[in-house]
């Protein structure tokens, strides 16, 4: 069981009314009168709802009994399918499950898949990915009013903000979490 005092912001998961959550946020409350509590901001980690709830700092609460495996993506039709790489399962994802990571699947790419109570509820793609340009704007030597940077689309159709020198065909390195460009990968 854990206690209040043992929440980590963006890494602690609780059941909470029997679904799985995440501590997106907490504050500690010491009043001058009474005991001390903490407000927190969590995530539903199955439908993605926000949630303010309050905790007296003796509460316990259940840890969420969640598994991460790695899945490779297979390819995509009207469901998005991934196979574990242990035990070559395939698990079927719906695009309300996996919007947010659309934009970084890439066939024969391993992600990291959160499983609740055995059932698989989202998908994260790996902190840096590797992804080729399809389509840039040639970079004109003096057009640098704006800094110096261009818009990308990459062979996933996520778009990202390169520098002038970035052309067609180049393989860059991205990061995931703030869908930004860290520098170009020798082909």
């Amino acid at each position: 069981m854990l206690l209040p005092s043992d929440f980590r912001k963006g890494s602690t998961k609780i059941l909470w009314n029997n679904e799985p959550w995440l501590v997106v946020d907490y504050q500690m409350v010491k009043p001058g009168k009474g005991g001390t509590y903490y407000r927190t901001k969590m995530k539903n980690l199955i439908t993605g709802r926000l949630l303010e709830e309050t905790f007296r700092s003796a509460e316990k609460i259940a840890p969420a009994d969640m598994e991460q495996v790695q899945m490779q993506f297979l390819y995509a039709d009207d469901l998005y399918h991934f196979m574990d790489q242990s035990s070559f399962e395939q698990v079927d994802f719906g695009l309300d499950q996996i919007d947010s990571v659309k934009k970084y699947l890439k066939e024969g790419i391993a992600y990291s898949v959160l499983k609740f109570e055995g059932k698989p509820i989202s998908v994260e793609p790996p902190f840096f990915m590797d992804l080729k340009v399809v389509d840039t704007p040639p970079g004109v030597r003096g057009d640098t009013a704006q800094g110096g940077n261009k818009p990308a689309k990459l062979e996933t159709g996520l778009v990202v903000s390169v520098p002038l020198f970035i052309n067609e065909g180049d393989v860059l390195r991205v990061d995931t979490r703030e869908d930004k460009y860290i520098e170009r990968v020798d082909k």
